[in-house]
């Protein structure tokens, strides 16, 4: 299993929120791209970046700062927030990010299977932010109404191969991961699956690798101190 370090950047800062509330915001790095050195360092072959003011407007306001820290920190990258699209994958895909994540666009319907067509499936992600068992969408702050596990199935019959889903009840809260929603998916799905949300624990991580996922999103518990990332990079690993 892969660890995937998060920074979510509002302003041009790694910041991170509680449940996905805009009011619950701390500033934990003015510089991401000193975070992005860190977990290079400590082992990280990934990292996941969030363009929280992108996820509201649609646009990629934060582009400058997720080069910088591609260029800077020579990780895999997958970046998602305000991904609508076409146009907007090909830019962060020329510019050499890794992997373009679609969030609210991904409910469009035929969106996810056009951009698998045209960039393919190892550069395509669908985040699915789950609330209540149903889809989250912009940037957490709507309910689509589409029942999760309908729309992950939809998503696979549509090619796309790598999934991150987010149990927004326990995102930023310390409570550890949801090891039942991910042990359900990795029984109904044939797809790469990251876990994200809760991972606050070496214990957490060792739990998600026993249920042979793709990759863990590790965000607060770092920023905390709660998991240090070579650590998990290791137990990952085992």
């Amino acid at each position: 299993m892969i660890i995937l370090p998060a920074i979510d950047l509002f302003e041009g800062k790694a910041v991170r929120l509680l449940k996905g509330d805009y009011a619950q915001m701390t500033v934990y790095d003015p510089e991401p791209v000193n975070t992005a050195l860190k977990f290079r360092d400590a082992g990280a072959e990934w990292i996941h970046i969030v363009d929280l003011e992108g996820a509201r407007s649609g646009e990629a306001v934060n582009l400058p700062t997720v080069l910088r820290i591609r260029e800077a920190g020579g990780l895999k990258c997958e970046v998602g927030g305000g991904v609508r699209d076409l146009r907007m994958i090909e830019r962060y895909v020329s510019a050499g990010v890794d992997r373009v994540i679609l969030g609210t666009s991904a409910t469009r319907e035929g969106f996810a299977a056009e951009a698998v067509r045209e960039f393919g499936s190892d550069r395509v992600a669908v985040g699915v932010d789950i609330r209540d068992g149903r889809v989250s969408v912009k940037g957490w702050l709507e309910d689509s109404g589409l029942e999760a596990f309908t729309f992950c199935r939809k998503m696979q019959d549509s090619g796309v191969s790598v999934i991150i889903c987010t149990d927004i009840s326990r995102d930023g809260a310390m409570k550890g991961t949801n090891t039942g929603l991910y042990e359900s998916l990795s029984k109904t799905l044939d797809m790469k699956i990251i876990a994200s949300g809760g991972v606050s624990s070496l214990d957490d991580v060792k739990a998600l690798a026993g249920l042979g996922l793709y990759g863990a999103i590790i965000g607060k518990a770092y920023y905390t101190g709660a998991v240090n990332i070579s650590d998990a990079v290791r137990e990952a690993k085992l």
